[in-house]
């Protein structure tokens, strides 16, 4: 169930959970209790965005993603996938379990590696705020040149895994 190294990452949290407790216990509770409320402030967005993904894969039979997004839909599944990943706002804490998902429900290792990169670096929904603090013409560059380098990665990323 668990791997060796997840199992070594926990012992080396609880430990220095403990180490960080006796060196001194107001600082650790303080910092517990602000991790409670990141985590009670995230919880929502995490748990909506896990049922959205719930209900797509089970909406979307292997055999649709497949077609879509499948190693033999080549370059247009690419577009696709890059197109989504463009216009989707998901943290990426989410953003790889999903990918594993859609890699285990027939998607493409291009197609799955453009998809993430487009979502962690293109953000169409966010450009109005980018623009606010950054201006028109470094939000489209940056946006552009995010796009063009995800199809660089998936093109890494497929070499390198195959």
């Amino acid at each position: 169930m668990f791997s060796i190294f997840t199992i070594i990452l926990y012992i080396l949290a609880v430990g220095l959970l403990i180490f960080s407790f006796l060196k001194d216990r107001k600082k650790t509770k303080m910092a517990l209790k602000k991790a409670w409320k990141a985590f009670e402030n995230i919880l929502p967005q995490f748990l909506s965005i896990l049922i959205i993904i719930g209900i797509m894969l089970a909406v979307l039979s292997p055999e649709i993603i497949s077609k879509i997004i499948g190693q033999q839909s080549g370059w247009i599944g690419m577009v696709i996938a890059s197109i989504i990943g463009s216009i989707t706002l998901i943290p990426g804490f989410v953003a790889f379990p999903l990918a594993s998902a859609l890699l285990k429900s027939g998607a493409g290792i291009l197609q799955t590696a453009v998809f993430v990169s487009t979502l962690m670096m293109v953000g169409i929904v966010t450009m109005p705020v980018e623009i606010k603090y950054f201006g028109k013409k470094a939000t489209i560059l940056r946006n552009t040149l995010a796009f063009i380098f995800s199809f660089v990665i998936a093109i890494v990323m497929g070499v390198v895994i195959k």
